[in-house]
């Protein structure tokens, strides 16, 4: 019989302390902020090279700084021969998250660095990554579709490329921006789900490229990253806001889950909900698709009224996507291209302070009995 006292126990560690981080903070009541910048400031002003200096830095880069810091980016975009070719050897009914983690855990055996965990190589090791996962999702998705991956454009930002890389067509200014704001809006949130899968390998000292496969594939899940692409579905079977109150009201009687809806952190709202909801509405003006946002308020007004869950950032991210040209399995993939510079920052900062990480269950199984099993030797039957 145990003899350990019973622990406390927080299903899904809701409201569990894991440990302590200097990147991001998530304030319940609707605050979010990367290294104590308000994210609505950040969104509206930098950039997202700024944004990845900062989290990979701990502070701003001044004019020089992220110069370089973009050249370097930029430099580091192109993808080994050998995983292009791993690309083409996928399936064409392959999932391009399923793509990106195979292809972020390839990338690892072609860096020199793999296995340095310092805290210089884990930032060289990051900014190549940050590069690359846009590049895996961009020739990953043309190649999937018979198309032959483009060359890189280092004149052209993160956003910028990401676009033209696609679908080999430099976009508008505003188009850049749109981009540039999202993975502002989606590069970091403190213990997130893939962030803390990241941390968990890390504490192991598992190289930074196999924290980030662990991420990639905790990022896939319907109920974390997946959700933006479940939510176009959803609202792609609404279709008209006038539909939205009684759809809804349907889907909750029988008891379905909702995506878009809900967030263990925050009681107020989600603080990055009001800036994707009014790019949104800009989209919507600009591509004459002014059927969705209405769609998704009044789906926020039910919810709230019926369930009183807010809105996340990833009910309005979906048709934000959509209006932007980008498919809706892409979804997902476009949150890792931005969430991998926090991945990054959280995997330099557990590495730099490392303890392994390593929870207690709580055992629910049969109590303490005695074995009366046959053994794998015959012991049992010498017996007789």
């Amino acid at each position: 019989m145990s003899t350990e006292t019973t622990p406390a126990y927080s299903p899904g560690l809701a409201g569990v302390i894991a440990g302590e981080t200097q990147i991001c903070s998530v304030d319940p009541n609707a605050g979010l902020t990367y290294r104590g910048y308000d994210i609505h400031e950040m969104a509206e002003q930098a950039s997202f090279e700024e944004v990845s200096y900062l989290l990979l830095n701990g502070e701003l880069p001044n004019l020089k700084n992220l110069a370089e810091f973009t050249r370097q980016i930029a430099a580091e975009r192109e993808l080994p021969a050998q995983v292009v070719k791993m690309l083409r050897l996928m399936p064409r009914s392959a999932h391009p998250m399923d793509m990106l983690r195979t292809g972020v855990s390839m990338l690892g055996v072609f860096d020199p660095e793999l296995n340095d965990n310092s805290h210089a190589a884990n930032v060289r090791k990051s900014i190549r990554l940050i590069a690359r996962v846009s590049t895996l999702i961009t020739d990953g998705w043309r190649i999937l579709h018979s198309e032959e991956p483009l060359p890189e454009r280092p004149d052209l930002t993160q956003a910028g490329n990401f676009f033209y890389k696609l679908k080999g067509e430099i976009p508008q200014a505003w188009q850049i921006r749109m981009l540039d704001t999202i993975f502002i809006l989606y590069a970091d949130h403190e213990f997130n789900a893939s962030t803390f899968a990241a941390r968990v390998a890390a504490s192991t000292l598992a190289d930074l490229y196999a924290a980030v496969t662990a991420a990639c594939g905790t990022l896939k899940g319907p109920l974390h990253g997946g959700a933006n692409e479940e939510s176009m579905k959803m609202l792609g079977e609404i279709k008209t806001s006038d539909r939205a109150e009684s759809w809804l009201k349907e889907k909750l009687a029988s008891k379905e889950k909702i995506m878009g809806f809900g967030h263990r952190v925050y009681k107020k709202g989600d603080s990055r909900v009001p800036v994707m909801r009014e790019i949104g509405r800009d989209l919507g003006k600009r591509t004459g698709k002014e059927q969705w946002i209405p769609i998704c308020e009044k789906l926020e007004e039910t919810m709230e009224r019926e369930k009183h869950l807010c809105a996340n950032v990833d009910l309005y991210a979906a048709p934000v996507l959509t209006m932007l040209g980008f498919p809706a399995a892409l979804n997902t993939p476009i949150f890792a291209a931005s969430r991998v510079a926090g991945w990054c920052a959280h995997v330099v900062e557990q590495h730099d302070h490392n303890r392994l990480i390593r929870p207690r269950s709580l055992y629910t199984g049969p109590p303490a009995r005695p074995y009366h099993g046959v053994s794998a030797n015959g012991a049992a039957s010498k017996k007789r």
